[in-house]
């Protein structure tokens, strides 16, 4: 009896504890993720939501499928886990990982994890894809890898691993991308990643192979011609020497090989011009030599052709660009003879040539003026010749050219006013040009130094922004016949060595801020017809020479200080500083004056260097960036001739190499020692905005008078470079959203808010995966800070509070993103065009919009660019407040797009926001 009563209370408590046992089992995945959070670091909250109520689970709910980046399929089973962006860190056991048993995605990407990788990851044999990029995962790539035999994807970019590369990853048969590049792995690739047996098929489902950034050396393995489906190989920026391999033909789907900055040799092989598949090759940065095959222009995919910094010589082919759609073509720093091949831009669609330091000869092609698409042209050190063919009314979107170190003859076109965006224009050391007119072309900066310009007899640089003196070696330009300065900036006293220029008939030097006096030698000048120097500073008396006098006064008026004939006469005191005793007394003075300001400014140059030397460096880094020492990153500095030349605090940027071979982009301030603690303070916020589509600022060095910034190194140009890239609207609507993501991250996302500040196309970059990026955010704030105008900038730091100046700049950044939505949508035909479509009929632009588009009758395509247009007329409303907020912006561009089905109108999507 008695064991009966002990097994019916055994039963008693044996029921309960069943039912707790299955509850608990039935939630063993919400269990298993707080284990796994209780090991991260996430100081940022982003895993708030995964928690588990208190008391109990009777419906046997598996809480963490409802959790943010979890997904369950429908039988509440977790298929997927996404903790990509969420600013996690830490070290991960990977213990939890037996139990995802199902697990098919697996994305731990721009994270700060470290430590080695976990191998339990290795147990979960369902995944297909595994994304760790963009971490500090280090040590050795673990073994194990083998046993994900359904993996697709493998993206460990941008890590710290080290050692050999994993040889395992061979023996993955469903493999088709493979990403390892940017860790700090050593020795050859192994052979085993193209030998494969066809009856394992070990790796032949590869389409995607990138090695690049890792430190690999020995030659290329013939084996991986083996890998017949591979679309890209990257392999650049490593060691690796030896021969191209010509078994690289039997790759027959290869679209983009790049295998540029190793240190390859040899010619390039004629077995590569079976790949007619290629888009994209890539040798630049070597040391390969021998003439470039007259194949390549049969290449009929050929869109980007890069070889420069290598040995290569001869003829380029004289049909490259008749046969394909080339886009950008760079073979400088070659030893390339003969000249430009005619038909290089027959497509129209090149916007990149750069053919300096070269030997070509002959003249400048006059296919060029019609290549409507070019933004950047340099033929620098060469020796073109002949006159500048280029008609600048047909190079709507060029902003760089530079022809100098050449022989050209002639004079500048006379439409080069007629360039909208020429940002940068150098014709210098052409000995035999004779004539530079570029009046009206917004050109800024200081007039250059005067030499090789014996031939030179006009130069026009009137109504620009130019600033600073006139060189005294103007005089070297002895057969200047015009000189035309007129409305600019510029300063300082009227270069006497002008009078003795024996050809010149015209001098231009109105409407600047000219000062002291006319030197007197103008007046027995044989060949001066007209001197113009109205509206300056210019003071003392106009020099007595019947010549000058005879100008009339409309060539003196606007000087308050000048005065005699032909304008009012003299006081007796200003008569006696005119005369020439006194003049020379003047210069005795300024002379002892400057020679004391010399020693002063001397002085204190040496007292501000011996300060600046004694001042200490140090080093700030952010997630992506091992933990340099700031010598580490000053020693890599020491052999880039630029760096000291770099403008402080501008859009311009120096790329660098550091320790262990990761390449940065580097940008400069300079700065005051009380302005440093509220700068150093916005740039770390800036360093810690983290997301997919923001450029990430990796790290910087600084003391109390200089700063240099390291972003990550984007080789794949700007959305301004390639707005007139034809793409499929599928591509065209990514990069929209891409983009709003990324400015939405900043003002939403980011505590206190960042505004961009200067959004515009060229800054919108594109990954090394062609994801855009903005970079330049927070620059103009951090401009402003340098000035000195940081009081409000603190007092919002402080109150944790929008003020209204940021919420002015935010909604312009929402105005320019209209913009370039529109740019984006006319392939760059719209630009700066947000006041002016509010008045256009929103039914032509359309029209308009589909024809560039040529989207037919495609329905959901004409809907989708109907929303983009209506979404950017919204953002260039007139008034700031009446503009939607990113967020607001965003959800209209995505969310309204997933639930059109519902068919709710724009407007009633607009006025719910």
């Amino acid at each position: 009896m008695e064991i009966f009563h002990c097994f019916f209370y055994f039963n008693l408590l044996l029921v309960p504890l069943m039912f707790f046992v299955a509850v608990s089992a039935a939630d063993l995945y919400s269990d298993t993720l707080l284990s796994l959070k209780s090991e991260l670091v996430d100081d940022h909250g982003s895993l708030e939501d995964w928690f588990v109520p208190s008391g109990i689970n009777p419906s046997g709910k598996i809480y963490a499928c409802s959790w943010s980046g979890v997904k369950c399929n429908k039988n509440s089973t977790v298929t997927g886990l996404d903790l990509s962006m969420k600013m996690l860190g830490g070290a991960i056991s990977g213990k939890q990982f037996n139990v995802f048993t199902e697990l098919v995605h697996l994305n731990l990407s721009y994270n700060s994890f470290s430590g080695q990788l976990p191998v339990g990851i290795f147990n979960l044999t369902s995944l297909r894809s595994l994304d760790i990029s963009r971490n500090n995962f280090s040590g050795h790539f673990p073994g194990g890898v083998s046993g994900l035999g359904n993996l697709v994807v493998l993206d460990a970019f941008s890590n710290s691993f080290s050692g050999s590369l994993p040889t395992e990853v061979s023996q993955l048969p469903h493999l088709k991308v493979l990403n390892l590049a940017g860790s700090y792995f050593k020795g050859p690739i192994p052979s085993e990643y193209g030998k494969h047996p066809v009856a394992l098929g070990n790796m032949s489902e590869l389409q995607y192979l990138d090695i690049a950034y890792a430190n690999l050396s020995g030659s290329i393995p013939r084996e991986l011609g083996n890998l017949t489906k591979l679309e890209s190989l990257f392999l650049f920026r490593n060691q690796l020497s030896g021969l191209l391999p010509g078994e690289f033909s039997k790759i027959r789907p290869l679209t983009s090989l790049d295998l540029s900055d190793n240190l390859l040799s040899g010619p390039i092989p004629e077995s590569l011009l079976e790949l007619k598949s290629l888009r994209l090759l890539s040798l630049f940065y070597n040391d390969m030599s021998g003439t470039v095959p007259e194949g390549i222009a049969e290449l009929p995919s050929l869109e980007t052709l890069l070889i420069w910094n290598n040995f290569f010589s001869g003829n380029l082919p004289q049909s490259l660009g008749r046969n394909s759609n080339l886009k950008w073509v760079d073979v400088s720093t070659n030893n390339f003879n003969g000249s430009i091949p005619p038909d290089i831009c027959l497509q129209g669609v090149l916007f990149k040539l750069m053919l300096f330091s070269n030997n070509f000869t002959g003249g400048l092609s006059t296919s060029l003026s019609n290549c409507s698409s070019l933004v950047r042209l340099r033929l620098e050190d060469n020796s073109f010749s002949g006159e500048i063919p280029l008609k600048f009314s047909r190079l709507p979107d060029i902003t760089y050219v530079d022809l100098s170190g050449n022989k050209l003859t002639g004079g500048i076109p006379i439409d080069i006013s007629q360039a909208p965006k020429l940002e940068y224009f150098n014709v210098s050391n052409n000995p035999e040009l004779g004539n530079f007119s570029a009046s009206s072309c917004g050109i800024i900066g200081y007039l250059p130094p005067f030499q090789n310009c014996k031939s030179i007899s006009v130069v026009e640089l009137s109504m620009n922004s130019l600033e600073g003196t006139v060189p005294e070696s103007v005089s070297n330009c002895q057969a200047l016949e015009r000189f035309a300065l007129a409305n600019n900036n510029l300063s300082g006293h009227i270069p006497e060595e002008l009078a003795g220029v024996p050809t010149l008939g015209v001098l231009d030097l109105s409407h600047n801020s000219f000062n002291g006096p006319i030197p007197t030698m103008f007046g027995s000048s044989s060949s001066l017809l007209l001197l113009n120097v109205s509206f300056n500073d210019i003071s003392g008396t106009i020099p007595s020479a019947k010549l000058l006098r005879a100008m009339g006064s409309s060539a003196f008026i606007g000087n308050p200080k000048l005065c005699g004939k032909p304008l009012r006469p003299c006081p007796s005191s200003v008569a006696i500083f005119g005369s020439r005793g006194a003049g020379k007394l003047i210069w005795v003075l300024l002379l002892c004056a400057g020679v004391i300001m010399f020693i002063t400014l001397s002085i204190l140059g040496i007292i501000y260097i011996q300060r600046g030397s004694k001042s200490q460096w140090k080093m700030i880094s952010f997630a992506g960036l091992p933990q340099f020492t700031a010598n580490d990153v000053l020693m890599s500095f020491s052999s880039i001739e630029s760096m000291d030349a770099l403008p402080p605090l501008s859009a311009s940027a120096c790329k660098a190499v550091l320790p262990t071979g990761i390449t940065v982009s580097v940008k400069k301030i300079e700065w005051e020692a009380k302005r440093m603690g509220v700068m150093l303070e916005f740039i770390t916020q800036i360093g810690n905005a983290r997301h997919k589509n923001l450029a990430r600022l990796l790290g910087f060095c600084y003391n109390k008078h200089l700063a240099y910034l390291l972003y990550d190194y984007t080789p794949n140009g700007n959305l301004a470079e390639k707005i007139r890239v034809k793409r499929e609207w599928a591509a065209k609507y990514k990069i929209v959203i891409s983009i709003a993501k990324g400015l939405c991250f900043l003002h939403h996302d980011c505590y206190p808010a960042i505004a961009h500040g200067d959004l515009r196309s060229s800054n919108i970059v594109f990954d090394e995966n062609m994801e855009p990026q903005l970079t330049e955010f927070g620059f103009k704030h951090l401009l402003e800070l340098n000035k000195g105008s940081f009081a409000a900038a603190t007092s919002k730091r402080d109150t944790g509070d929008t003020n209204n100046a940021t919420k002015e700049e935010l909604y312009r950044d929402v105005y320019s993103f209209g913009e370039i939505m529109l740019e984006i949508l006319s392939n760059g035909r719209l630009t700066n065009s947000g006041a002016s479509i509010q008045s256009k009929s929103r039914e032509v632009v359309l029209r308009e919009i589909y024809n560039e588009n040529e989207v037919g009758t495609n329905v959901p395509v004409r809907e989708e660019i109907k929303l983009v247009l209506e979404v950017a007329t919204l953002c260039t409303r007139s008034r700031p407040s009446d503009r939607p907020s990113m967020e607001n912006t965003l959800k209209l561009l995505s969310e309204w797009k997933s639930n059109k089905n519902n068919n709710p109108t724009f407007e009633a999507a607009a006025a719910g926001l």
